[in-house]
């Protein structure tokens, strides 16, 4: 166990790192004007898409979307974690990293974390010990193996092993080593009676990104239906069964290599695809998919091939959850295999190129494939029909990329011989139905005074068009939120001392329940927050936020598009001042028009309630009023902005 690496190690390393420096250690560089491009490591490309920006210190792939600093970098491809890869580029560039000394309450967290890794490091060679050198593993857990075709060197890099029949060897051997026996208990090594909870099992290695033994799955041996055939270990402070992916440290280069992911249901179809040269290939290991072994995927490609067995459970369960990965805007294909068969039977049958044909030749589109297997089984009946409709529009409903989501309405249009207009209507309603259900979730959550009985009738009207006002202004906040990260360090007055940040905080933060982005709306609560500490934020602070900061930071800062070097020609801008220099314009402008977008809409939804209210004569004089006010106060906003109201 170590100390923290102190903060201002942290910024020297950073400071110091040049991400085009980095990055040449690992990807061919050429220079193209101003930045360096090259071939994505992180997706294959034939054309270059990947930039690297030495003026900003960051790189960008516009083919797959990663981005990031040179710590990210090296994060993302050698799978390091955020302090390894600090390390790795101290060890580059020569800096001895300062270390503060932790509180007594970090230490303790820190030093029982590093021991439950320890243990089940312990317990993974304890288990490969089994396995080879005994001769109850190698009797019976290897001789399963060897029968299953497996190799040794497969077992070795997957760190398979067998667990004793003895309901104490593993719980003895601990104890006389000196293990905390608590410990093995969290981690579900041992039982609160000390008895060994894997016993006379094969046992599978579960590993974390970075390769360290987080669990382990087990499989019985011989033939007691009273005993479930698989155990996991239960979930702990280093383990997280939904946030894991069997295979996946083993997996993910060369996921990224091929550009997508096979993912399969048992330990076993993962080792014999691996063993056959498909390295891409991870396991859900027979639990259903979530959200966040999903995102995992996602961060190494976009596209899903989904193996199930070809009998009627695997067709069935083809149908089940997908509509989760479309949601996170991927791409999934599915594969039924040949009848009675698993991947793990089928390679072995067939052989790896048979079997790497069969995925090309038989991958289907899911949305196509569940539409066409749900008109199989109408038959014909339309109030079967009527069922389908209804089912593929709901799973239609969850692509969230409306290019991608018009591409299968028109698909599905010709397949259920339905008019697109028809199935884009339905789609629609469910969409308003979700915003207006989450938008109601919101409302409810808020926290309400109650000693506030009597609230002014303009308030109220105000605060009813809350609703009205949720339709999208993306653009306009985009722009304020682009200012903000790229500019808000800079002045805005400094004769006041004001910066972009101050002002532009100043001026939104009423606007910010009426934002359409929930992203945006959290980027100016994070970047208030950082104020609020009296600190200014820096390129940093965005590095080291969560990733849906991140990720909008570097889609926001980053073009594809460079200035001219008119300057270096002789030519310098003579109508507006070099974009680096145009802060205070650019705070303004980004900051009347959103504002002026969203007066247009008050406006718009208080004429209508007017007319609505023009029996209420005390209501009526009311809106008349607001009316006035804000017709001025968007004249003002126009003056500033130039724009003639017609």
């Amino acid at each position: 166990m170590i100390d923290l690496i102190s903060k201002r190690s942290i910024e020297r390393v950073i400071e110091t790192a040049k991400v085009e420096e980095v990055i040449s250690n690992f990807v061919n560089l050429r220079r193209r004007g101003v930045n360096f491009i090259g071939l994505c490591p992180f997706h294959d490309e034939k054309t270059p898409s990947f930039t690297v920006s030495p003026a900003k210190n960051i790189y960008k792939c516009f083919g797959c979307g990663k981005g990031g600093n040179a710590v990210n970098f090296v994060m993302e491809h050698e799978g390091y974690s955020y302090i390894e890869a600090i390390k790795f580029l101290a060890q580059m560039y020569h800096i001895e990293l300062e270390e503060i000394e932790m509180t007594g309450e970090q230490k303790e967290a820190e030093a029982k974390r590093d021991s439950l890794f320890i243990i089940n490091e312990w317990a993974k060679k304890r288990f490969s010990n089994n396995l080879f050198n005994t001769q109850q593993g190698a009797n019976i857990g290897l001789a399963y193996f060897k029968e299953r075709g497996f190799r040794e060197s497969i077992i070795k890099k997957f760190d398979l092993g067998f667990a004793s029949a003895d309901s104490k060897d593993l719980f003895n051997a601990a104890k006389r080593e000196g293990y905390n026996i608590d410990f093995l208990k969290e981690l579900g090594l041992v039982s609160e009676r000390e008895m060994d909870f894997f016993r006379n099992r094969v046992m599978f290695t579960i590993h974390n990104l970075t390769g360290k033994a987080i669990g382990f799955a087990g499989r019985i041996m011989g033939n007691n239906p009273k005993l479930p055939k698989y155990i996991n270990s239960p979930e702990s402070e280093i383990y997280n069964k939904r946030k894991i992916l069997y295979g996946l440290y083993f997996a993910k280069n060369e996921i990224r290599k091929q550009d997508h992911c096979i993912l399969v249901e048992g330990y076993t179809d993962v080792l014999s695809l691996v063993q056959s040269g498909i390295e891409n290939v991870v396991a859900s290991s027979g639990t259903s998919l979530t959200t966040d072994q999903i995102r995992l995927i996602k961060r190494y490609t976009n596209t899903i091939k989904i193996l199930y067995d070809g009998d009627a459970a695997g067709i069935n369960a083809a149908l089940r959850g997908m509509d989760m990965i479309l949601a996170e805007n991927m791409v999934v294909k599915l594969v039924i295999l040949p009848e009675k068969h698993d991947p793990d039977s089928y390679i072995k049958e067939v052989g790896p190129t048979e079997f790497i044909n069969y995925i090309a030749e038989n991958e289907k589109d899911f949305i196509l494939f569940k539409t066409n297997l749900l008109l199989e089984e109408a038959s014909g009946d339309p109030v079967k029909k009527a069922y389908i409709l209804k089912d593929i529009v709901g799973t239609l409903s969850k692509v969230p990329d409306p290019l991608i989501r018009a591409m299968y309405v028109k698909e599905c249009s010709n397949l259920l011989d339905v008019d697109e207009k028809i199935l884009n209507s339905e789609i629609n309603k469910i969409i308003k139905k979700e915003i207006r259900d989450r938008n109601q979730r919101r409302i409810r959550n808020e926290k309400v005074d109650s000693s506030q009985e009597v609230v002014d009738k303009q308030d109220r009207i105000i605060a009813d068009t809350q609703t009205f006002l949720k339709q999208s202004d993306e653009y306009q906040e985009k722009e304020v939120i682009r200012v903000l990260m790229e500019k808000g360090h800079a002045y805005y007055d400094e004769s006041q001392g004001m910066l972009i940040v101050d002002y532009i905080l100043m001026e939104v933060l009423d606007l910010l329940d009426y934002f359409d982005n929930e992203i945006y709306k959290k980027i100016i609560l994070f970047i208030k927050n950082i104020r609020d500490k009296g600190e200014i934020p820096q390129r940093n602070d965005y590095f080291s936020a969560d990733e849906e900061i991140k990720e909008k930071y570097f889609e926001l800062i980053m073009t594809p598009y460079e200035y001219a070097n008119w300057q270096g020609k002789g030519m310098e801008l003579q109508t507006q001042k070099h974009p680096d220099k145009n802060q205070f314009n650019e705070a303004n402008q980004a900051v009347w028009r959103l504002k002026y977008k969203k007066l247009n809409k008050l406006i718009k939804y208080n004429q209508e309630n007017i007319i609505k209210n023009s029996d209420d004569h005390d209501q009526y004089n009311t809106l008349l009023k607001l009316h006035m006010k804000l017709l001025n106060e968007r004249k003002n906003l126009a003056k500033l902005l130039n724009i003639v109201i017609q």
